[in-house]
């Protein structure tokens, strides 16, 4: 749950891994491979040398990256590194482990008596029938850090790691590979020292258990030896080995016995030990400290931390074990509901299908996930990829719907290449709700702080917003007076654009429908926001002030709505390439509508009470500009669209008084405006305000197609919907590739929790071992009776592996009437093992003689 380049420290990497068969059996030997490739980038990419620098490479991970390699115990010679290292300030989270992956994949193995493999593909741990172990692949990795700063980062604890000790047996043992009693209990012993408990405290010790006759007794008298330094007690501590359940994993052993170890604990199980059945009669267990944990059991938390060690020797003698003890429980908390932004990425359209069903059918079976923490750690702990979608969901029963359900989604997009430009959009009077604004003054700081500024500002103006927007019976103000209507308006997408700003969301433009250009203003630095504030209350005032009035939405363009104006009604807004609107006195407003709808054009009166833009509007704009001139206005410091002449906005024209009086007056010109903003490539057009009338006009402009920009509203058109609004919305500029600083949104209680990981595509890459990728250009291996006295056919090293004539006097290697069928048997097998195939001698063949009393399958 964490990503590389944000984590604030380094980042560590202790592993290890089995040799390279693939590299040593199918690259090497690959005629031409090495010459084309050399040897020794082949050898970078595929030898044990580089594991964990390639890793560290690869994540961009800068704290120590060491490989090491003890055999068996690599893996958990790797964590006791790792441990060490977080301790000494080295690294501040660690990945520690091993991978063991044979090849021939899947070759199986002869059995020998007296070797330490299995005869029967069983690992009897402990048992009387322990006759060897079974060697499996796999790879078992953990991440460590400070338990402290583990909590502070709300990371899921599986287990507290206490302590950790290597050694070495030495040379007093039977043989370099032998195991020693001595060297393990001495090993057991520094790790509680190290610990700083006493071994009466281990419950269950996860062991080597590797099920030879010999390493099975030895382990537990050197177990014994070290438990008796603290406790006489017998029979308490419960052992068991992950070997049984799937074999050795040679280089990745150790750490997959911490992973079963530390799971125990978390899930308050002891897992069985299987395939034991009778006990060794080779161990007395009832004059140890242990038993065998032949079923599993639950291990529940008690008044003493439960604790458990865990034991990995290699060949050579260097052993190690850990001491491991239960995680704290996490503190209680109260972590919110409501909506929350679930947002996922992949690097292809395939993986981020894979990577939305996955995450969805992870949240069907885990209901009892808290969204937030969901949420959380797709926010802090994951990349973002070129390929995104997001949901925004209530729970995680509804999130999962949204997930698994295509047409669900609310989008799905590929970000573009760099950071687009964002230009803020700002409605203007009608599209106002009820209370609008007050989930985010409730919810969002910076939207509260700018909302009170505006409102202290409006209360000179005898405008109250507490009591219109945000109090109880703020439900009932009524918002279509205009004197109301416009500073509650302004309030809302001023506070709302400073919540964008703290997101990280900075606007490259701005637009501004009709009142909407003072929010402009204001955040441009044209006027203050104080002054800001009081000129859109007095505009306000001074509008209401005017006769009725009515305007009307034609669907019509603006040539053709010019050309059938009646001569008492005037254009109020060109917004859309086929949206006027007119305005004027009410009766006339009406008469147009009847002769449009005769004619079959659409219109729809819009609900307000005064003919905003129209000659109706002439008497209030000279008292406007007296009041315009008593503010000092500024060159704007973020560009703006004009929507009175619907180009960009001159440092000469926002100092004109005049300017922002006429603005009141003369039409709205957003659709200009618009396809100007829209001649430069890259934007996403964010409206900043309540519902989504601009996002829905601007639409109308930049076109369909997924690399047009882009309309993204803010709010949704109630009060309960603000907060999924902004989440949609934030969703919506990710999924463009805006850079929004994503951890804001988190819950302060939120944790850290395990989701699925990335859906990699599988795509294969592999080069074959020359047997099988050349069997066609290999020579062709002949079994045939050995030959007579007769002269030998010439040789052609171009064609043969190795010749052999015997000679002339070579006495029959078997009966001749048992030649045939020996040959036919031996044909079968030399194509069993070797994969070619053993034709007919055709002409001018040389002979290779297989000597039958020599032949062995080891061979």
């Amino acid at each position: 749950g964490h990503v590389p380049e944000r984590f604030d420290g380094d980042i560590g990497v202790f592993a290890g891994q089995y040799h390279s068969g693939y590299l040593q059996k199918n690259l090497l030997p690959q005629p031409g491979l090495a010459e084309k490739y050399g040897e020794f980038n082949l050898t970078l990419l595929n030898e044990k040398d580089y594991l964990a620098t390639r890793a560290a490479f690869k994540l961009g991970l800068t704290g120590p990256a060491i490989s090491l390699y003890t055999a068996c115990s690599t893996s958990l010679v790797a964590i006791a590194q790792a441990f060490d290292a977080l301790r000494n300030g080295h690294c501040d989270m660690a990945i520690a482990g091993g991978v063991s992956i044979t090849y021939p994949h899947r070759s199986g193995y002869l059995y020998q008596e007296g070797a330490m493999l299995s005869p029967d593909g069983r690992t009897r741990s402990f048992s009387d029938e322990a006759q060897g172990t079974v060697f499996s692949d796999g790879a078992a990795v953990v991440v460590l850090k400070r338990l402290a700063d583990a909590v502070a980062d709300g990371n899921p604890i599986l287990a507290v790691l206490r302590g950790a000790a290597v050694n070495n047996d030495g040379s007093k043992k039977a043989s370099y590979t032998a195991p020693s009693a001595t060297g393990q209990a001495a090993v057991v012993a520094a790790a509680l020292e190290v610990a700083g408990i006493g071994p009466e405290t281990i419950g269950y010790v996860e062991t080597h258990g590797t099920a030879t006759p010999m390493g099975d007794p030895i382990e537990i008298d050197g177990l014994t030896c070290a438990f008796r330094r603290g406790t006489d007690r017998n029979g308490y501590c419960a052992i068991g080995s992950v070997k049984s359940n799937v074999g050795h994993l040679i280089i990745a052993a150790g750490a997959t016995g911490v992973i079963k170890t530390a799971l125990a604990l978390a899930e308050e199980r002891l897992p069985a030990s299987l395939h034991a059945g009778r006990l060794s009669a080779k161990i007395d267990f009832a004059s140890t400290p242990f038993y065998v944990q032949t079923a599993t059991r639950d291990w529940k938390r008690g008044e003493v931390p439960r604790r458990a060690g865990v034991s990995s020797f290699g060949v050579g003698g260097t052993n190690a074990h850990v001491v491991l003890e239960e995680a704290p429980l996490p503190a209680p908390r109260a972590i919110g509901t409501g909506p929350e932004l679930l947002q996922v990425s992949a690097r292809s359209a395939a993986a981020l299908d894979a990577a939305l069903e996955r995450l969805g059918r992870h949240l069907a079976g885990a209901p009892e996930l808290a969204l937030a923490d969901v949420a959380h750690t797709l926010r802090v702990g994951r990349r973002s990829f070129p390929h995104r979608a997001f949901v925004v969901a209530q729970d995680s029963a509804g999130a999962a719907r949204l997930l698994l359900e295509p047409d669900a989604r609310l989008m799905k997009r590929e970000a573009a290449a760099g950071a687009p430009q964002v230009v803020y959009m700002f409605p203007g009077q009608g599209s106002q709700y009820a209370g609008m604004g007050r989930a985010l003054h409730a919810a969002d700081e910076t939207f509260r702080a700018a909302f009170d500024e505006c409102a202290d500002a409006l209360r000179a103006e005898g405008v109250d917003l507490h009591r219109i927007l945000l109090a109880a019976d703020g439900a009932d103000a009524d918002l279509s007076a205009t004197a109301i209507t416009q500073p509650a308006t302004f309030a809302v997408e001023y506070a709302l654009a400073r919540m964008w700003m703290a997101y990280g969301v900075q606007p490259a433009a701005m637009i501004g429908h009709s009142v909407g250009e003072f929010v402009c203003a204001a955040l441009a630095g044209v006027m203050t926001v104080a002054e800001a504030a009081r000129l859109v209350a007095r505009r306000g005032r001074l509008m209401q002030a005017l006769p009725p009035g009515a305007m009307l939405t034609v669907r019509m363009s603006a040539a053709d709505l010019e050309a059938r104006l009646p001569a008492g009604l005037s254009i109020a807004a060109y917004n859309g390439p086929m949206s006027g609107v007119v305005s004027g006195p009410t009766d006339e407003v009406e008469a147009f509508r009847a002769r449009l709808e005769a004619d079959g054009v659409g219109a729809r009166l819009l609900h307000t009470s005064h003919a905003f833009h129209s000659a109706m509007m002439d008497p209030a704009v000279p008292e406007f500009a007296r009041h315009v001139g008593e503010v000092r206005l500024q060159a704007p410091q973020i560009p703006i669209m004009s929507t009175l002449t619907g180009d960009w906005l001159e440092p000469a024209q926002a100092t004109d008084a005049g300017y922002w009086a006429r603005h009141l007056r003369a039409p709205v010109s957003f659709s200009q405006g618009i396809r100007r903003l829209a001649e430069t490539a890259g934007r996403v057009f964010l409206e900043v305000g309540p519902r989504a009338s601009l996002s829905t006009l601007a639409r109308q402009h930049l076109g369909t197609k997924r690399a047009a920009p882009f309309a993204v509203s803010s709010l949704g058109d109630s009060v309960e919907g603000e907060r999924a609004g902004v989440l949609a919305a934030i969703g919506a500029l990710w999924a463009c590739g805006v850079e929004v600083d994503l951890a804001t949104l988190s819950h302060p209680a939120a944790r850290r929790v395990r989701l699925p990981a990335y859906p990699f595509q599988r795509i294969r890459y592999w080069i074959a071992a020359p047997a099988a990728a050349d069997a066609a250009a290999m020579p062709l291996i002949v079994a045939a009776p050995a030959m007579e006295a007769a002269a030998a056919p010439t040789v052609s090293p171009e064609t043969t592996m190795q010749t052999t004539t015997p000679p002339p006097s070579a006495p029959p290697r078997a009966p001749a009437d048992r030649r045939p069928r020996l040959m036919a048997k031996l044909k079968d097998v030399i194509e069993d093992v070797s994969g070619i195939e053993v034709g007919d001698a055709p002409a001018g063949a040389s002979f290779v003689e297989l000597g039958l009393d020599s032949l062995s399958l080891t061979q």
